[in-house]
């Protein structure tokens, strides 16, 4: 039996997850334990920070958890957001979560379709914007970096931190493949469980797959690609070339120079408009 490590919550319905179709095709055991978990920043953390709220006229939302931790802030903080805050999120999913805690109005929510490049041209159509650009730690250096290479005003701003998950009497070595989607699963993995002997394990994102690859993890499967859009797609195909008897060679992480290029294609443009904008603006002034 091929045992298998998701490092996620067990779902409500087990047999509506997309990893219960490993069970029969593969002769699978799949094991939900999260080896991570997000928890908020105290509002003695967030003033620390040095960073005024109503001095933004925008956030920009990667995730539902820095969302909840954003307004749980303000209302300890006995902030009032302006009904004129923009809200600019990664997801659909993340836009329509805001409900929770505003009136969603078209207007001041926008959303991208989770994609990098679309994100940052959605960022970029609100350029005039002070940002408040919020984060779990650690985070993705690659989002910050192009705004400050873009010039665009943004504050980073931590509203909540990823901490280890209890992991006491998870036998690691029982496991094939070990499931996980983020940096810091992979820092918990080989902290908790040393570098050596791991299993083989499935990475999701291109952030976790060069955390794996500088841990010197064995990587044989990795999402979202053409071929396996899904974690369980990834893990799906791995399973099926070793039963052929197949040999899987270890996957490496390389650098994405077409999404190096777009961002530098972006920074041109808007050094470019910058430069057109300024003798326009001397010439009405004179």
């Amino acid at each position: 039996m091929n045992r298998i490590l998701v490092s996620q919550p067990k779902p409500a319905a087990v047999e509506k997850s997309p990893f219960y179709e490993l069970v029969s095709k593969h002769n699978a055991d799949i094991v939900y334990n999260p080896l991570i978990k997000v928890v908020g920043v105290s509002l003695k953390e967030f003033r620390a920070q040095r960073v005024e709220i109503l001095d933004h006229t925008a956030v920009i939302f990667t995730s539902r958890t820095t969302v909840d931790s954003f307004f749980r802030i303000c209302e300890e903080a006995r902030i009032t957001v302006p009904e004129t805050m923009k809200y600019i999120c990664q997801t659909e999913a993340v836009a329509l979560y805001l409900q929770k805690y505003i009136v969603y109005r078209k207007r001041k929510i926008s959303f991208a379709d989770g994609s990098f490049t679309n994100f940052l041209e959605l960022i970029i159509k609100h350029k005039e914007e002070k940002f408040i650009l919020a984060l779990s730690e650690p985070y993705k250096p690659e989002l910050p970096e192009a705004l400050d290479r873009l010039h665009l005003s943004a504050d980073r701003v931590i509203f909540a931190r990823t901490v280890a998950a209890d992991t006491a009497g998870l036998d690691i070595s029982s496991f094939a493949v070990v499931a996980l989607y983020s940096p810091s699963d992979v820092a918990v993995l080989v902290e908790k469980f040393g570098s050596d002997n791991l299993p083989s394990v499935a990475v999701f994102g291109e952030a976790t797959l060069r955390a794996a690859t500088e841990a010197g993890l064995d990587v044989k499967a990795n999402a979202p690609t053409p071929e396996a859009p899904s974690m369980a797609k990834a893990i799906d195909l791995y399973l099926g070339k070793l039963n052929r008897g197949e040999t899987v060679d270890g996957i490496r992480y390389t650098v994405d120079h077409q999404k190096e290029e777009f961002v530098r294609t972006q920074a041109n443009r808007l050094a470019k408009r910058s430069r057109v904008q300024r003798p326009a603006e001397s010439a009405t002034k004179k």
